[in-house]
């Protein structure tokens, strides 16, 4: 079971091309999201995280929005082309999962509890970041490639006006998937030794 876990966290790359395949249901693509929030854990056992799953033409309308948003933002056209690839490249996948923090369990929090409370914006985030090592290694373990993107703050607006998404729901990242059409890059690795210490 270690040797499964372990196995599955290094499998799980940075999969930038990506085809409009899935190799499994989306049904099951739904229990996997799912288990993930229900079970990844947070500070408090505050279960603020949220996650909308687009797929289909949902997934291909985000990232038309966020393509024009960005076009907006980057006036020479030319300097953009590099953008556009990019967003291409992430059109091209199957979904998205999007991911957001409920703002409002947050406020909570610091309300109840005054000492922490400088620190529960950043649990929050901790837990986010769990959550989304949860779900990208386990689609990678069935056979889907992702990538994990950030361009919150700028499509904050139109994601929760195209899909009715509550105003306190904060978006920290989108994770663009599908099958993967061409293998992860190299990754080098600093020496562990360098990066882990332990006392006995």
């Amino acid at each position: 079971m270690a040797l499964d876990f372990f196995q599955a966290l290094e499998n799980r790359r940075s999969i930038y091309v990506i085809s409009k395949e899935s190799p499994i249901a989306d049904s099951r693509i739904q229990e996997i999201v799912e288990e993930a929030v229900k079970y990844t854990p947070s500070s408090f056992n505050s279960q603020s995280a949220r996650v909308v799953v687009l797929l289909g033409e949902q997934h291909d309308k985000l990232w038309d929005i966020t393509t024009e948003t960005l076009r907006g933002i980057v006036n020479n056209e030319e300097a953009f082309q590099g953008t556009a690839d990019k967003m291409s490249m992430f059109k091209n996948g199957y979904g998205t999962v999007l991911f957001f923090e409920d703002t409002d369990i947050i406020t909570n929090l610091q309300n109840q509890f005054e000492a922490y409370k400088d620190n529960f914006p950043l649990w929050g985030h901790h837990a986010n970041g769990m959550l989304q090592l949860v779900i990208w290694t386990a689609l990678e373990a069935e056979g889907l490639g992702a990538t994990l993107q950030h361009y919150n703050p700028v499509i904050d607006a139109e994601v929760k006006s195209t899909w009715d998404i509550p105003a306190q729901w904060q978006l920290v990242a989108q994770m663009p998937f599908g099958k993967p059409a061409a293998p992860a890059g190299e990754k080098t690795f600093q020496p562990v030794e360098e990066r882990v210490k332990v006392y006995k």
